[in-house]
């Protein structure tokens, strides 16, 4: 039977021929892919320690397992983003929690998101999103611990922050150049 080392060579080398022209034309992409959370750490520390994350409504108490605020970097698809969140139990009604925080977050510089409808809780400020969820007490909901909060209250929820690290360093630098 004769070899077929011949079919195989080219096989081969248009296999490795598509996988350079791919690299090559995708190396800018796969560099902004490599981007990860290095050096992110006081701006986690800074979103994390926001007065926001200790305001809340009369009644509402931190929820348990979800003590300390939680607060990290991810990186994904070549985009940097610091985040922090925090989870409370509420016996008192979902609009109690919308008319507190709608009133304290405009207190604290932020402003209505314009792309949201109005029934949703999604504010921002110059560099940062913040967002209050309603959790679901028949939906079980858990962290990678297996904790899971005190959502028996009518209006369990979270609030959360998140920042795009290119964003803030951005605004950092416009506010610092000279007009």
């Amino acid at each position: 039977m004769p070899k077929r080392t011949g079919s195989i060579t080219r096989t081969l080398s248009r296999l490795l021929t598509t996988a350079f022209v791919a690299v090559t034309l995708t190396g800018c992409g796969m560099l902004e892919l490599a981007r990860d959370c290095e050096g992110t750490d006081a701006r986690v520390e800074e979103v994390a320690a926001l007065d926001i994350f200790d305001s809340r409504p009369d009644g509402a108490t931190v929820a348990k397992g979800f003590e300390k605020v939680d607060a990290g970097c991810w990186a994904d698809s070549g985009d940097v983003v610091v985040y922090a969140e925090r989870t409370y139990a509420f016996p008192g009604t979902r609009a109690d929690v919308a008319a507190h925080y709608r009133t304290v977050a405009l207190r604290h510089g932020w402003s209505p998101d314009p792309e949201t409808p109005p029934a949703e809780l999604w504010f921002v400020n110059e560099t940062m999103s913040l967002h209050i969820a309603f959790l679901i007490p028949e939906l079980p909901t858990g962290d990678a611990h297996g904790s899971s909060p005190d959502a028996t209250a009518d209006a369990g929820y979270s609030i959360s922050v998140t920042s795009y690290v290119d964003s803030a360093l951005a605004a950092e630098r416009q506010g610092s150049s000279p007009a």
